[in-house]
């Protein structure tokens, strides 16, 4: 009820402890608050924030638009109603060192337990777009170094995202994940991998926990979690699924309502009242407001 009992603490040691399980870890992403209290209550490992949603939901496209303050008030609005750890894109770390260390700090603050920090050029794109550019590998490791130095809870996740697989090859991929896991990244994210034998070098390659993106209609195949657990990787994350989802029936609902000029056709794909006062725990309210104050008249 409320903001969920869980503290920022307890979500960043099982996130600790589930990288370091061997269990594959799934994250899909929540577009809002109330999506990532559906994450939980389907029994998944985590929650991702995704900058690409976060972009969307504010009607822009995926192109560095949004600000630290914009994704740090998401992640901390999604994070306060789940007693899983929550996982944010922070893009660049939304500028360069300095400011990379300074949105770890804001993330900190917003409660979540860990973020990545990419090494695209600022502004950077969408990991699935082509044109897309990376910073040296230099530049790169300033801004992991700096982000791991800032953060005031050790126990904060810091994951590092190369997408030097689409514009230099898997070979400067593999070699910037080495350098960012002596960085001191906690958690290696290779972006737009093209199937299961770059996951296998990758994974030869470090010995730091691997996360892999599964979104759809991008250059990376839709892999099992069989086969990711099988390739050694540690976490998923389903960014943008949930919105898509949503936004597809959305659509068909209001074109059903436009051709047909009512929405009773649509109740069954709809969720009951019944169901979303269950996920809201509508009961939980009504009896605290209950035991602090009541009246009839």
């Amino acid at each position: 009820m409320l903001h969920d009992a869980t503290s920022a603490t307890q979500k960043r040691a099982a996130l600790r402890a589930g990288l370091a399980s061997g269990r594959l870890l799934r994250f899909p992403g929540a577009f809002n608050p109330l999506s990532a209290m559906l994450i939980t209550r389907r029994g998944f490992e985590g929650v991702y924030v995704s900058g690409a949603v976060i972009s969307a939901d504010l009607g822009l496209p995926d192109i560095g638009l949004t600000t630290a303050s914009e994704v740090a008030g998401r992640a901390q609005q999604i994070a306060r109603v789940s007693p899983l750890p929550v996982l944010v894109d922070a893009d660049t770390g939304f500028g360069e060192p300095m400011n990379a260390a300074r949105t770890v700090q804001l993330l900190e603050d917003a409660g979540v337990a860990g973020l990545h920090v990419e090494d695209q050029v600022n502004p950077k794109r969408c990991g699935h777009l082509d044109g897309k550019d990376v910073v040296d590998r230099d530049t790169a490791v300033r801004r992991i170094k700096a982000a791991v130095a800032a953060r005031r809870d050790p126990a904060f996740v810091i994951a590092a995202r190369t997408d030097a697989a689409a514009v230099n090859g898997l070979d400067d991929a593999i070699d910037r994940a080495r350098a960012y896991a002596d960085a001191g990244a906690d958690l290696i994210f290779p972006e737009a991998m093209t199937g299961e034998r770059d996951f296998e070098r990758l994974r030869a390659a470090i010995d730091v926990p691997i996360l892999a993106n599964m979104t759809e209609f991008g250059k990376s195949p839709l892999l099992t979690t069989r086969t990711l657990e099988n390739l050694g990787v540690n976490m998923v994350i389903y960014p943008v699924t949930l919105l898509r989802l949503a936004m597809h029936a959305a659509d068909a609902g209001l074109a059903a309502i436009a051709g047909t000029g009512t929405q009773e056709g649509l109740l069954d794909k709809m969720q009951h009242r019944g169901d979303l006062y269950d996920l809201l725990d509508y009961q939980a309210y009504n009896t605290f407001d209950a035991s602090v104050f009541n009246f009839k008249l």
